[in-house]
């Protein structure tokens, strides 16, 4: 059910979150230039009702229809949702739209199922442009007749029963279900697809609406913030607290403090309650915004608001930090720091994730005790899932030696594979390179929740057996017989992933080629965007001869199609695989940024770019692995000036 819902909420946001910025322009345009804004101005204040009735419906519609109908859907959506609009242009027709534009994406999809494979020749522009205006002029009789009227009837029920909750004073009880409903990765469910629809409505008709307010409040999750900053017995969750606040108040980024409520979930009580009476201060006070605040933050929130209301609005989010802090600060107290920051934000991770609908529920294994070989998969096969196969190795040998894992390109899994462990964006490729093998998604290759999984079933179902198992690789023989007669090197169980073919003696293995110099180690960088690190990364690649330029297009292009941020603040952007042609030799580059560099939801502190002929880097990406699980070493690595230290950790 919690499925259903989150995948219902996503298509609603769906249609709402690319237009935004249209809602956006909307607010400005009437805190503005209406009658009682801040310029009045009464040809300018001409824009305002026709961007409201018209462009807003006509692009969530279009949204909706290219989400489920693609181009097609787009134009149909466009042309039906002018049927619901027209049959009462008093009101907003947004809830008509976003059944608009999935319905015209829906038909316009089935005619072409339909007429795939039965097209006469020479003909297919005349069918497909009559096709798409005929069922759009059909869609838009129905919106006029029968959608329009419909949702113009449910907009009047909703909007009494919000009116019966402000005229009784219980409005603040939704705050009841929007906090948890917002740690559990449904706030855009609700504030795009209930709360928008109308307070756009009410808006229209009296100029600002508190239904604006009610999600996006910053107050409540900062009360949270505060007192884990002042009161949290974990040192590294309170030094962490900071950070969280800036991003929190300043970006509107709440999910910031979602896992701050996972560590010690009784909380959930403090923005609950805090939440409550700012909404019960905007009632009383009769405040409210002019358009959506997105995202929720501090400057977005007092930039929406009419010029009188503004200091109401700082009162009221005031009021909602202080309320929230005062009973956040006991229960953090009270917790001890029991719950590890990590294990929250891993948690929270999973169910991000889950809220998307980008990962399946865990993956059981058929049988572990059959299980011979594990790939990880990745694009190109050179460095996010080299790393994650080292690491997951060095966690899996000591219970289950028999097992052997390794890596490759998503396109080029072995046909003997029995798990392939690939990211989510990638199952699809890697379900048709082997559709063999057991798939286990993740959303990096470090710290994921599903490798925790798939570990523990490994494990739990191999660990008697393992003991007497016959050990058939031929690398782990090898391996085996190297500890008789020399030590063991870093780079073993590198060497044993890559091929059965690559074991080398120490000499050859002492004649490898150094892959990085101190001349490839950038530290302490000042912060820039995602695009900017990985450019300055592929560029010291290029200036210290390992590639050519060209490979610095590709770094961006493999970024396009997958992150390659591994986790625990750690990103290794590399070329795709089409680009390993534009590498000159074997080399890997450093970048240190100690603020950390946004990778999506993460932030990376340390950036590997890697250029890689053959398999000649992975033995610096085991190096890198062995550096990553002592964590003083990876925290030290995060912020440390010593260029030595740093080249005497890594070579």
């Amino acid at each position: 059910m919690k499925n259903k819902v989150q995948k219902f909420g996503k298509f609603l946001s769906g249609m709402v979150m690319p237009n935004i910025g249209a809602l956006i322009a909307f607010g400005f345009l009437a805190a503005l230039f209406i009658d009682t804004g801040w310029i009045p101005n009464e040809k300018l204040n001409s824009m305002v009702s026709p961007m409201l009735t018209y462009l807003i419906p006509i692009l969530i519609a279009s949204t909706g229809g290219k989400m489920v109908g693609g181009d097609r859907g787009r134009v149909v959506g466009a042309i039906a949702v002018i049927g619901a609009i027209m049959s009462d242009t008093s009101i907003t027709m947004l809830m008509a739209a976003m059944v608009m534009g999935p319905l015209a994406g829906f038909c316009i999809k089935k005619f072409d199922q339909l007429m795939d494979g039965h097209m006469p020749a020479g003909f297919e522009m005349l069918i497909n442009n009559f096709s798409a205006g005929i069922i759009g002029m059909l869609l838009a009789i129905l919106g006029y007749v029968v959608v329009g009227p419909v949702m113009s009837g449910i907009l009047a029920v909703l909007a009494a029963g919000v009116n019966i909750l402000v005229s009784h004073s219980l409005l603040p009880l939704v705050a009841i279900f929007i906090e948890p409903a917002k740690v559990l990765f449904l706030n855009n469910a609700i504030n795009h697809g209930i709360f928008t629809p109308l307070a756009t409505a009410q808006a229209a008709e009296v100029g600002k609406t508190i239904m604006y307010m009610l999600e996006p409040n910053p107050g409540p999750g900062l009360g949270v913030l505060l007192a884990y900053m002042f009161f949290c017995k974990d040192k590294k969750t309170k030094q962490s607290a900071p950070g969280a606040v800036i991003i929190h108040v300043l970006g509107g980024i709440h999910e910031i403090y979602f896992p701050y409520i996972l560590m010690n979930p009784l909380v959930i009580i403090a923005p609950i309650v805090g939440n409550m009476v700012a909404i019960f201060w905007f009632n009383l006070t009769g405040c409210g915004l002019v358009g959506p605040a997105s995202p929720g933050s501090i400057i977005a929130y007092l930039m929406m608001a009419p010029g009188p209301d503004i200091w109401k609005v700082l009162v009221g989010v005031a009021i909602a930090t202080g309320i929230s802090f005062a009973i956040a600060s006991p229960i953090v107290k009270m917790a001890g720091g029991k719950t590890s920051l990590e294990d929250a934000q891993a948690e929270m991770a999973a169910m991000k994730a889950e809220a998307k609908g980008e990962v399946a529920a865990p993956v059981a294994i058929k049988d572990a005790s059959e299980v011979k070989k594990i790939i990880f998969a990745c694009d190109a096969g050179m460095g996010s899932s080299a790393m994650g196969a080292t690491k997951f190795r060095n966690r899996l040998k000591a219970v289950c030696p028999q097992i052997h894992v390794s890596n490759t390109s998503v396109d080029n899994i072995p046909a003997d594979c029995d798990i392939a462990v690939v990211q989510t964006t990638l199952a699809d490729r890697a379900r048709k390179s082997a559709p063999q093998a057991q798939l286990v998604t993740i959303g990096n290759f470090l710290a994921d929740p599903a490798l925790d999984e798939l570990y523990e079933q490994l494990t739990s179902k191999t660990a008697d057996t393992a003991a007497s198992t016959p050990i058939a690789d031929t690398n782990v023989i090898n391996e085996k017989q190297e500890e008789k007669t020399t030590p063991v090197v870093e780079n073993a169980e590198t060497e044993e992933k890559i091929s059965d073919v690559f074991a080398e003696t120490s000499q050859a293995a002492s004649e490898k080629k150094q892959v990085l110099i101190k001349e490839g180690i950038r530290l302490n960088q000042a912060p820039v965007s995602k695009e900017e690190a990985i450019q300055a990364a592929g560029e010291l690649l290029h200036q210290l001869g390992y590639v050519d330029e060209t490979y610095v297009d590709a770094m961006q292009e493999r970024e396009k199609l997958i992150t390659t941020y591994m986790g625990m603040g750690v990103a290794i952007p590399h070329g795709t695989s089409q680009a390993k042609g534009t590498v000159k030799k074997t080399g890997i580059v450093f970048l240190q940024y100690p603020e950390g560099v946004d990778f999506g939801d993460e932030k990376a502190q340390l950036v590997f770019g890697i250029a890689g002929i053959g398999d000649e880097h992975l033995d610096l990406l085991a190096k890198i692995c062995e550096v990553l699980e002592d964590e003083e070493v990876l925290e030290k690595m995060k912020t440390t000036s010593d260029l030595d230290w740093v080249m005497e950790r890594l070579s």
